[in-house]
């Protein structure tokens, strides 16, 4: 049986998974992988200011405070990449780096001041889920709430911003405004990580998700659900093998937890993962059939402009396997191509015969 307060964290990990995931999803698809990384180290300075001016320990004052700067930082953000030439990676580096140091700064001072280790403002660089209250959960539920269902209600114009702004701009969108939102829906996603993976590792619960559901799926609904998924999945993982061992920090295992989705994805996922493209070539290789070679051969004379241009057996061997001779051998027979000889070479060269720069289209020079 599960204990009051592993449920507590468990349901805040699901809740953190299911968003983190969705709007992530967005993160990867407009190439701003960073920007999770950037909205995360600028939401430190806010926590740390939350605390120092209301003196409060509350999850809700600090995430406030934490939305605040993050929100700052994204607009910042978003001024830096549209007045200047930088372009996004730098000026998220830019933002990310800047907003980080105030907030060690600040974390320094608040120490000094003999408050912050009473508060627990240093857990949110690495996450500290055993601190999450029943109570904390009406915030992180009502977070979760208002960003999935802004991604629902506004679902057409963010997927026809995201893939073809100009498109949308063309009809009447206000993309400026639209991306925006959508940054500062990352934010909400953002701020809610900070209690259970904290600062450092947030990045990768927004970015992991999305990358592994791409492998397996086509389409952005279906990339959607399932990068929400596997957020869900991390998140209750992590957070099991947490509670049954014990002194286990929570937020590194629901971020390795993911990226073992990840992995997995990268390497087994049908068409896309590295496993799949590996049996795929192997196979093509033994499966050398006659036209794959005629076709290969035809390639090169039209790319030599020379219809009888000699292709070595060495090199076709190397692009359609070993077993290509076999090929080569039935189409000889077929009066389709015949050995020759390219000096100062003494490798076997196969040419195409008049037959089969006919049966090709290739015109004779």
């Amino acid at each position: 049986m599960l204990d009051y307060t592993t449920i507590t964290v468990l349901t805040g990990a699901l809740l953190l998974g299911l968003t983190a995931g969705s709007l992530g999803t967005f993160a990867v698809l407009r190439r701003q992988s960073l920007l999770g990384d950037a909205l995360a180290h600028a939401a430190l300075p806010g926590v740390v200011l939350a605390f120092i001016v209301t003196g409060s320990r509350s999850l809700g004052v600090l995430l406030a405070g934490a939305l605040a700067t993050s929100l700052l930082g994204a607009l910042l953000l978003d001024r830096v990449v549209r007045r200047s030439r930088l372009k996004t990676d730098p000026s998220l580096g830019l933002v990310l780096s800047s907003f980080f140091a105030v907030g060690v700064v600040l974390l320094s001072y608040a120490q000094r001041q003999g408050g912050a280790g009473q508060a627990g403002l240093e857990s949110f660089l690495f996450g500290q889920a055993a601190a999450l209250l029943r109570s904390d959960l009406w915030i992180t539920g009502g977070l979760t709430l208002f960003a999935l269902g802004s991604l629902l209600l506004f679902w057409k114009e963010w997927k026809v911003a995201t893939f073809d702004p100009a498109f949308a701009a063309s009809i009447g969108l206000p993309v400026a405004w639209l991306e925006a939102a959508l940054t500062a829906l990352v934010a909400v996603a953002v701020v809610l990580g900070l209690q259970l993976v904290g600062i450092v590792l947030m990045a990768s619960m927004l970015i992991a998700p999305a990358v592994a559901a791409r492998q397996w799926v086509r389409t952005l609904e279906s990339m959607t659900i399932l990068a929400a998924a596997f957020g869900a999945t991390a998140g209750v993982v992590g957070t099991y093998v947490s509670a049954q061992a014990d002194g286990l920090a929570t937020g590194p295992l629901i971020v390795l937890a993911m990226s073992a989705i990840t992995a997995v994805s990268l390497l087994a996922a049908p068409h896309r993962g590295l496993l799949w493209r590996s049996l795929q070539r192997r196979i093509g290789r033994r499966d050398a059939t006659p036209d794959r070679v005629l076709t290969a051969m035809q390639r090169l004379a039209r790319d030599h402009h020379n219809p009888t241009y000699p292709s070595d057996l060495g090199m076709l061997e190397a692009g359609l396997g070993a077993r290509c001779h076999r090929a080569l051998a039935e189409l000889e027979a077929s009066g389709l191509v015949e050995r020759t000889v390219h000096p100062p070479e003494s490798t076997t060269h196969y040419r195409l015969t008049q037959a089969g720069a006919e049966h090709a289209g290739l015109e004779a020079s």
